[in-house]
């Protein structure tokens, strides 16, 4: 049964990127406002048949230019962020030429950066300043790789400068930066614990593929996504302040989602404004 529905999920996510990709790289070069919205039209299908239910804490900031910063885990965490508002992601740059999902991320308009080339980041701050400055709600994973889930690795601080470049080029009196928590709670509506959190995070020392299909096989997992008070950053800020806030609040959403501390029925729903956990689920 896993393996049939594994062979459908790939089979409509490829007929799915047949149809809206050419019509997306189209909008990426025309500048069309389109080229934002496509993108979540493709997540909201792919993630109900990948198994993975979204489940949303707080709310998005309204305010532009915004900048969320999030913690990182998986994969999966693409997905996720990517069913629940319009938005780019900042990656390392080798992702660049992975198969299919390479393809996939910049039809995402995703940002590459190499961040050990302390040389560039001035550039690369700069580029993702352009793109805060125009709109577009930009997604950061300052950890700089993926954990275990368990909890949250030092925060990078280098391009928490695009905010400071955005003040300069927006005119801007403000930028948002948005802390957002990612946490797997649930396989099968069981709480999956710390031991088997690593089913849907991706730390790296499994392969890319046996992870993909291990994790599309449970065809169940919750994922929680917490959206924290927005931060301003002002032309007073200092960046690596700013970084040190943003780390401490998100590992305390982390810590709240993955102990079931969080008040579900009043706080929890999906995406469309469903409530979608009952109070006896709670952990």
């Amino acid at each position: 049964m896993a393996r049939l529905r594994i062979a459908l999920l790939v089979v409509v996510l490829v007929l799915m990127t047949v149809v809206l990709g050419p019509l997306q790289a189209l909008a990426i070069r025309l500048r069309l406002p389109l080229a934002r919205y496509l993108p979540l039209l493709w997540h909201r299908i792919a993630c109900p048949l990948a198994g993975l239910r979204v489940v949303v804490t707080g709310a998005p900031a309204a305010s532009r230019p915004l900048m969320l910063v999030a913690n990182h885990q998986s994969w999966a965490d693409i997905l996720a962020l990517g069913h629940v508002m319009p938005l780019s992601f900042i990656a390392k740059a080798e992702v660049r030429d992975w198969p299919a999902l390479g393809l996939l991320a910049r039809l995402q308009r995703t940002i590459f950066v190499e961040r050990e080339d302390r040389r560039k980041t001035g550039e690369q701050a700069g580029a993702i300043a352009d793109r805060l400055t125009a709109g577009d709600a930009m997604v950061l994973f300052a950890e700089g790789t993926t954990s275990d889930g368990n909890g949250v690795l030092p925060f990078k601080t280098a391009l928490f400068g695009a905010a400071q470049a955005a003040l300069k080029r927006s005119g801007a009196s403000e930028v948002a930066i948005q802390p957002v928590s990612v946490a797997y709670t649930r396989a099968h509506g069981l709480p999956l614990g710390r031991y088997h959190r690593p089913l849907a995070a991706w730390p790296g020392d499994v392969g890319l593929g046996p992870h993909l299909l291990r994790f599309l096989s449970e065809g169940a997992i919750d994922v929680e996504i917490a959206f924290g008070d927005p931060i301003a950053f002002t032309g007073a800020s200092d960046r690596k302040t700013v970084a040190r806030r943003v780390e401490s609040e998100v590992r305390r959403m982390l810590g709240e989602s993955l102990s079931g501390r969080r008040h579900w029925p009043e706080r929890c729903s999906d995406v469309a404004g469903r409530q979608s956990v009952l109070a006896s689920d709670a952990p």
